[in-house]
């Protein structure tokens, strides 16, 4: 690993919260917790083309033991979601990869393994493998089955954070058909007249070409108000995530509370 990695990091990214040391050789590496710099002034902008950001997280992801070929799949989606405007999604998603498989809570050797199956579906089982992994083997086997019979659905148990639906759904939009991936979350969404988060965001996503090769249909939204990793990305803006999108009980006290500080 080259000593202007370093540098590299620290241009493109900013902020500060928790922070992991790589070793390599006399050079350590702190990947950051932290946000891309999209909203911050040029002075603080570095343009990277995206086969940089693409070697920088296969560098990290191989770092702590990730094979090349899933940590080349975790970059494509990483660096899709940034190039395609999804900061929320790219690398400042990186520092959870990286955790996930250090801490042995993600199995970045696992391979997914097909369970079961008919002509048009497939139930996968991801092995607890990198989400990008899981995800591509599941779209691909989906649009494999669509091409032989019409249509392909697959569903996949023991995954992980797979980065932007849209990632998927657009593999079977370029094959000319209707693209779709779903996914659960972990618990973030608060229920109709609830205390607490209780659902999850998960999103949906559709993909279609239109009537020309430059029309195309793209819907990649979450099932929440706002989604998760916008939230994250404004934790950094100001210092404060805003009322608005806090959840339950705690929003309203907040904003009771703000209304009677302004008297």
């Amino acid at each position: 690993m080259k000593r202007h990695l370093l540098n590299w990091s620290y241009n493109l990214l900013c902020g500060s919260t928790e922070s992991l040391n790589i070793k390599s050789g006399s050079c350590i590496l702190r990947l950051e917790s932290r946000r891309i710099c999209s909203e911050v002034g040029k002075s603080d902008y570095a343009l990277v083309s995206t086969e940089e950001a693409k070697r920088f997280i296969i560098d990290c992801m191989m770092k702590i033991g990730t094979p090349k070929l899933h940590a080349q799949e975790l970059s494509e989606v990483l660096a899709a979601a940034d190039y395609s405007g999804h900061f929320s999604h790219g690398l400042n998603r990186l520092d959870l990869y990286v955790k996930d498989v250090s801490s042995r809570m993600c199995d970045g050797h696992a391979i997914p393994t097909l369970l079961k199956e008919t002509p048009a579906t497939g139930f996968v089982d991801g092995n607890n493998a990198l989400g990008p992994v899981v995800g591509n083997f599941c779209m691909n086997l989906a649009i494999k089955k669509a091409k032989g019979v019409g249509v392909g659905w697959v569903v996949a148990r023991g995954s992980n954070h797979y980065g932007i639906a849209g990632w998927y759904a657009r593999q079977a939009m370029r094959q000319n058909m209707i693209g779709m991936s779903f996914t659960n979350t972990s618990p973030f969404l608060s229920p109709t007249r609830s205390k607490k988060a209780a659902l999850g965001t998960n999103p949906i996503c559709v993909a279609a070409k239109g009537s020309s090769d430059n029309e195309q249909f793209v819907l990649d939204m979450a099932t929440t108000a706002v989604a998760v990793g916008k939230n994250f990305r404004l934790n950094f803006k100001n210092g404060k995530v805003k009322l608005y999108q806090l959840v339950g009980h705690k929003m309203s006290m907040d904003i009771l509370q703000q209304m009677l500080q302004k008297q």
